[in-house]
């Protein structure tokens, strides 16, 4: 769903991207330290029930998703390597905030049943992830769904700063969402890329 907007967020971040790449910044570099501050922000704020404090933070390092990416294309740098540390670093990103999460329900709400459904959220989330990497590995488009990554951050991130503000069950419903999405979206991309392999099959050589 929030694909469509990635052209409004690459004008906004133009003079931020010029202002780096002057300065000497590679966009891998960004990717790196995004990363490493999602992960830190997510495992630090999180279980310590700072919750506001962590959205905000994630959400800053986040940013640097789509800084990279434009930084490559203004600089002609994109490579295959470039492309592959960001779709690698993303993984690791999302599994940082959703851990924190986990750990927040058990260790602050000592809940292991909403820690769960936290946990669901991750793993439909990274299958959908692989889904689409496999695919398209293997010659297939796969792509679209319920939630897709940025859709799923959108979620998670503004229900963990509502939930820090104080709005009652908005964490839970947030990851409640995300795990159900997350799985038809798992459901939605495997049947896409089955019409594919048969039609595929089933062509004349």
């Amino acid at each position: 769903m929030l694909e469509r907007f990635r052209g409004i967020s690459a004008a906004l971040l133009g003079p931020l991207v010029r202002l780096l790449l002057r300065l000497g910044v590679s966009p891998d570099l960004v990717t790196i330290a995004g990363t490493a501050g999602v992960v830190v922000a997510a495992l630090v704020c999180f279980p310590q029930g700072w919750l506001w404090q962590g959205a905000l933070a994630v959400t800053l390092f986040v940013l640097s998703d789509m800084l990279d990416g434009q930084m490559a294309k203004v600089s002609g740098q994109a490579t295959s390597w470039g492309a592959f540390l960001d779709s690698t670093s993303d993984r690791l990103g999302d599994a940082a905030v959703f851990g924190g999460i986990l750990l927040y329900f058990t260790y602050q709400q000592d809940s292991t049943l909403w820690g769960a459904v936290a946990l669901a959220g991750l793993v439909f989330g990274q299958w959908t992830s692989y889904v689409k990497a496999r695919a398209e590995s293997l010659g297939f488009t796969c792509y679209g769904g319920l939630a897709a990554r940025a859709d799923r951050l959108v979620i998670i991130l503004l229900g963990t700063l509502l939930a820090g503000f104080g709005v009652p069950f908005v964490l839970e419903i947030a990851v409640a969402v995300l795990a159900v999405t997350s799985m038809i979206t798992v459901v939605q991309r495997i049947l896409q890329v089955r019409r594919q392999a048969v039609a595929a099959d089933v062509a004349p050589a």
